[in-house]
């Protein structure tokens, strides 16, 4: 996979936060489409590629899921839990993203299987600085997981 063409699933109810994350994102020169979802049933529903986000040509299999913790409809946690359970999507990135820094938070997300755990920070210069190390670690340098066995996304 070419990782500068690679997907981002940013995973965000807060309209503000997609703004900023996005501004960061462009400061941080990141080229890679990025799409959101408003909530962790949005988010399941494009990870299965099931809905609105069945032509995954339009919305492609993330190589990395920015996903907060603090959701509606379904938890940051539940939408994590989920995902590691699917065998068509274990080898997708997980980046918590979240404002919490809850130890609790922390031990549940890396038991269920997050790849890394970032809070966000409250200044504007802060998250360029986080979103230009995720881009570094995640996006330029990380070599992803080849996809296996042709197994198909899970169908809700």
């Amino acid at each position: 996979m070419n990782n500068q063409s690679a997907a981002i699933l940013l995973v965000e109810d807060n309209e503000d936060d997609v703004f900023f994350m996005k501004d960061a994102m462009k400061q941080a020169q990141i080229k890679n489409p990025v799409f959101v979802a408003a909530d962790g049933e949005e988010a399941i529903q494009y990870l299965s590629g099931s809905g609105k986000f069945s032509d995954r040509a339009a919305f492609p299999l993330p190589a990395v899921v920015l996903l907060d913790l603090k959701l509606p409809k379904k938890k940051g946690f539940d939408v994590l839990e989920w995902l590691r359970t699917q065998e068509a999507l274990k080898r997708v990135v997980v980046v918590i993203l979240t404002s919490s820094q809850e130890p609790s938070d922390l031990r549940r997300a890396y038991g269920l299987g997050a790849n890394s755990y970032l809070v966000k920070p409250a200044k504007r210069d802060r998250l360029a600085a986080m979103v230009r190390a995720v881009r570094d670690y995640w996006i330029e340098f990380n070599i992803f997981a080849p996809e296996g066995n042709n197994v198909e996304p899970p169908r809700l």
